[in-house]
């Protein structure tokens, strides 16, 4: 199962990598997202998070690991818990349009579910299809507010 979107703003490459590398920020941007702190690490390869999800009324943890971080270009993570292995992965592509700077960024999560899970999964597409299609519009929002 997976999920893919691109979003276009006016925001330097650097802005936009440095905003959407902080994992935290999942919160402001991500609509299925509870809460997502930092538990080890300064941000790059090797940095530990714990982000608490809402997916279809249920809340579910995730432990994610930077496994992959080239400012300006790409950030990668490695999410995990009892029945999901997600793969984030957002690749970032500097634009310019009538003189103005802006970042194409696409971000692409990879789930690959365990046990039982594997069984329903099939099932979850149009689910996962909503998630994304909110995720998208509020990076799209989050991004064009920064300053």
């Amino acid at each position: 199962m997976d999920v893919e979107r691109s979003v276009t703003v006016q925001q330097p490459v650097d802005r936009v990598f440095a905003y959407l590398s902080d994992f935290t920020n999942t919160t402001e941007w991500d609509p299925g997202t509870v809460h997502t702190e930092r538990v080890a690490g300064e941000g790059g390869v090797g940095t530990r998070y714990r982000n608490t999800s809402r997916f279809l009324g249920r809340e579910t943890e995730l432990d994610y690991l930077v496994t992959e971080s080239v400012p300006g270009e790409r950030f990668a993570l490695r999410g995990e818990n009892a029945t999901v292995v997600a793969h984030d992965t957002m690749t970032f592509v500097r634009t310019l349009e009538g003189g103005t700077e802006g970042t194409t960024v696409t971000y692409r999560a990879d789930f690959e579910f365990k046990g039982v899970a594997r069984l329903v999964a099939p099932l979850l597409a149009p689910a996962f299809k909503k998630l994304g299609d909110e995720a998208e519009q509020g990076m799209r929002q989050a991004l064009s507010r920064l300053s």
